[in-house]
């Protein structure tokens, strides 16, 4: 059997690189089911895309690797795909789109898209074998059982990362790029919570605030988890992928607050107060109790002077926390560095020293931020790949003729 392109992975940069290919396309994923990663996402409303797209939100080697792709094929485009499809979607917070009904949505469209466009979709299939000869991709396919010879102009690395093995993240389109040696970036767990010694913060799992953290390279105010296990949280997922093992984060528990002017006020008017009932006008009761002992808050706000008030301060807005590890991929929602972008086009995403071969999505070291930007890399990526695709078919054609 040949087709002109294969491509691996019927994740969300594959389908949108099948939807733009022009035809004669074979999309291949060993799951039973498409788009499984965009299934789950959102909390089973996936959050598509984000309002503000931009290439500072991504991590990379090289930061403007991802430019050409993001400005060609912008979130404007795949809203107004949605659009389209009549799927209704709505604004959560900080720009993130989200489907007002299910993320199956999204995953029927694509594969809709694909579809119309002349592409197949060959389900609970696995890649045996793979050799590049006589200018064609030669592949054997394993699909029911049975052994499928396919043979390709074009081949497609879209099969993701290594996060979340449990859904078949197996790194494939790494050990491809090593076969045809193209360089990769180190690779590791991306928007992944934080974990610390046994029961550091167990007394305080389920506990929710606002928070900023930060450390030398980033800083993010949005939400703070504590868990049974460390902690987790949109705040602390962002900064993970700018953390590396053994490093500090800073926490400030109470952001965007002059606290010690704060205090020292209450001091004035409210001197007979406890110490610890003036914090929990800003934490909850669980993290006031916990910190007491963890930072020996005592008596009432009469009692403390400028000196002890500016220390309090500190502690609560500058809290140095040394997580001992992350979960790793198992929860991770990205994995931050792959194949390496010098060794791909950042116009079609074609790799510069093999031809034909092609590395999109998660599979580049391009990583982008909590929010629907990894998903709108996705996007433009795979569009980039299927346009310079069907550019080729169509050039071939011509000359054909």
């Amino acid at each position: 059997m040949f087709v002109n392109t294969v491509i691996l992975g019927a994740g969300a940069a594959g389908m949108m690189c099948a939807a733009h290919a022009g035809g004669d396309c074979l999309v291949v994923d060993h799951a039973k089911s498409p788009g499984e990663k965009i299934r789950i996402s959102g909390g089973g409303r996936s959050n598509f895309t984000n309002l503000d797209v931009i290439p500072e939100n991504y991590l990379s080697q090289n930061p403007h690797f991802c430019k050409s792709a993001l400005a060609r094929y912008s979130q404007w485009d795949f809203i107004s795909l949605v659009d389209r499809h009549g799927i209704a979607w709505h604004e959560k917070t900080l720009g993130q789109l989200f489907c007002d009904g299910s993320a199956k949505q999204i995953v029927a469209m694509l594969v809709e898209e694909l579809t119309q466009a002349g592409a197949q979709l060959w389900l609970k299939t696995s890649v045996e074998n793979l050799r590049y000869e006589g200018g064609h991709y030669q592949l054997t396919l394993l699909r029911d059982g049975s052994p499928q010879r396919v043979s390709c102009a074009n081949l497609v690395l879209a099969t993701g990362g290594k996060s979340i093995p449990k859904m078949g993240a197996t790194g494939l389109a790494y050990d491809i790029a090593r076969q045809f040696d193209l360089p990769l970036i180190d690779t590791r767990p991306g928007l992944v919570p934080f974990t610390f010694p046994e029961g550091r913060f167990t007394a305080l799992a389920g506990t929710a605030l606002p928070a900023r953290l930060s450390n030398s390279r980033a800083n993010f105010d949005e939400a703070l988890l504590f868990t049974h296990r460390g902690l987790s949280g949109p705040a602390v997922l962002q900064l993970s992928s700018y953390w590396h093992e053994g490093e500090a984060i800073t926490v400030n528990l109470i952001p965007q607050t002059d606290l010690f002017t704060l205090l020292r006020d209450q001091r004035q008017a409210q001197g007979r107060r406890a110490l610890t009932t003036e914090i929990a006008r800003h934490l909850p009761g669980r993290l006031v109790d916990f910190l007491t002992a963890e930072f020996a808050i005592t008596g009432r706000l009469a009692d403390q002077s400028d000196a002890a008030l500016q220390a309090l301060c500190h502690a609560l807005q500058s809290w140095q926390l040394t997580p001992g590890g992350s979960e790793g991929y198992r929860t991770a929602e990205v994995t931050l560095g792959g194949i390496d972008t010098d060794a791909l086009s950042s116009k079609t995403m074609q790799a510069k020293s093999q031809p034909g071969l092609f590395a999109i999505g998660e599979a580049v070291d391009v990583t982008g931020w909590l929010g629907g930007y990894n998903f709108q890399w996705a996007w433009a990526s795979g569009h980039a790949a299927g346009q310079a695709i069907a550019a080729g078919n169509a050039a071939g054609n011509a000359t054909g003729a």
